[in-house]
């Protein structure tokens, strides 16, 4: 365990960094002592530092004590917190219902406070809200937006003499080409459990959601399997993926940290990851530019699908004796000011409209959805479809093209969910094509393949 000491005492209790640092061992810090202390376990390494010192300054006397630790270590201690009644104040939470620290999970017990009476659990966004509530009541306050795709280190990219792939067959191409220069295309850390998921997720999104918007909802009526689907179509991908030479030797051998430092250094080409991960490149490699894009999975360009989800947040402790002060913390996560400064040290999305966040341009394909919120779009995460018409044939049916009306399915078994689906109404801004947007849930990322929203939106 990695313990970083200040002045004063550790605090006895964990956290992991969701989508954010999600490798490592736990790290313990307690910025100082006093009568008003707050006890965190965050999943936000790298990035709640700023927060935790924002909420200092703005709460003169406060002191807030957090660990952080690996995701699979954090997931494996809280429920243990929780049920000895150690677990701190307030801690990280997971939407939906796929891991030991999800929102079902957690609140299914009565581990978790009710935050349905706060002022921005009516703000959330239908996509998001749904993933942070448990029998209709909100008890995860999640600050923030992530999707999967291919991120590319600019300076790599331009000594190769390469340029992104907008095709499965210019895909296959760009890592034989990359593979021969002595590069690698993609760095790929499948030694951490949860990074095993996301080149299946970038291509599925695409290869199974495209052509069929309610696979998981069949899925959950056992009309459908994954064997007799085109989820087998995204796995041959992968395994093609990694014999035409797309990823660094050894992948099994290489962790979550290993892979950052090759795509920073540009020892492979970029990786596939969570548009999290620009963030940590950067600290590894400030003066380089690194841009996220879309995995191809078909030659059809205007097919092309980004996966993104609601990240963690935080939920508060249903037993803590300190509730005034937590519910302070959480607020403040939620105001624009620490949402921003989340969105900011993550390279993610802010969860709530009007934070005035000024976008990363690495993550313009990614946050192009947005465009359409000030014209009466719904707001929610999103995956955004590439150079594609307008109006097509793959738009949802029936109610489904009503703006703002999600279609709520039945709670899913912990393996698998239904998708919960919802449409945006056309953009009216200049320059900017209207959106659509449908949601679909299948397997959290990083919770060891079980459940997590997943959605999408065409442009």
């Amino acid at each position: 365990m990695k313990t970083r000491i200040p002045t004063a005492l550790l605090a006895g209790v964990t956290a992991t960094a969701f989508l954010a640092a999600c490798g490592g061992g736990t790290k313990a810090v307690d910025s100082g002592g006093g009568s008003k202390t707050l006890t965190l376990a965050s999943v936000d390494q790298g990035s709640v530092e700023d927060v935790v010192k924002a909420f200092e300054k703005a709460n003169p006397g406060v002191k807030v004590r957090y660990t952080t630790s690996g995701a699979d270590q954090y997931q494996q201690q809280i429920r243990t917190q929780l049920a000895s009644g150690t677990a701190p104040d307030v801690m990280s939470v997971w939407p939906g219902n796929g891991n030991p620290a999800a929102t079902h999970v957690l609140a299914k017990p009565g581990y978790l406070r009710d935050l349905s009476d706060q002022p921005w659990a009516a703000k959330m966004p239908p996509a998001i809200k749904t993933v942070a509530q448990y029998e209709g009541k909100t008890y995860t306050a999640i600050f923030g937006q992530n999707g999967i795709g291919a991120v590319y280190n600019q300076q790599a990219m331009d000594k190769a003499g390469l340029t992104p792939p907008d095709t499965w067959s210019k895909l296959l191409d760009f890592c034989k080409a990359a593979k021969a220069k002595g590069t690698p295309a993609f760095a790929l850390g499948n030694q951490d459990n949860w990074v095993t998921q996301l080149v299946q997720y970038a291509l599925v999104a695409t290869t199974v959601y495209g052509p069929d918007r309610d696979f998981d909802k069949k899925m959950q009526a056992g009309q459908a399997t994954f064997a007799k689907s085109p989820w087998t179509t995204a796995l041959d991908k992968y395994l093609t993926m990694e014999k035409s030479g797309c990823f660094q030797d050894n992948p099994l051998g290489t962790n979550y940290e290993a892979s950052q430092q090759l795509a920073a250094s540009g020892k492979t080409l970029g990786i596939v990851q969570g548009n999290w991960v620009i963030a940590l490149l950067k600290g590894k490699n400030p003066k380089g530019t690194f841009t996220f894009k879309a995995l191809p999975a078909t030659d059809a360009p205007s097919a092309t699908l980004i996966p993104a989800a609601a990240g963690a947040g935080y939920g508060i402790n249903a037993k803590t004796k300190n509730e005034a002060l937590a519910l302070k913390f959480v607020n403040f996560v939620m105001s624009p000011e620490g949402m921003n400064l989340f969105a900011k040290k993550q390279g993610s999305l802010p969860a709530l409209p009007d934070t005035g966040y000024a976008v990363d341009p690495s993550l313009t394909e990614l946050s192009t959805f947005r465009q359409g919120q000030s014209h009466g779009a719904v707001h929610g995460p999103a995956v955004a479809q590439r150079q594609g018409p307008a109006d097509h044939a793959q738009r949802p049916p029936g109610d489904l093209q009503r703006p703002g009306h999600p279609r709520q399915g039945p709670q899913g078994d912990g393996r698998r969910l239904p998708g919960r689906q919802l449409t945006a109404a056309p953009s009216a801004a200049p320059a900017a094509r209207p959106f659509r947007m449908t949601e679909t849930c299948e397997s959290h990322w990083r919770s060891g393949g079980s459940a997590c929203p997943m959605s999408r939106m065409e442009r």
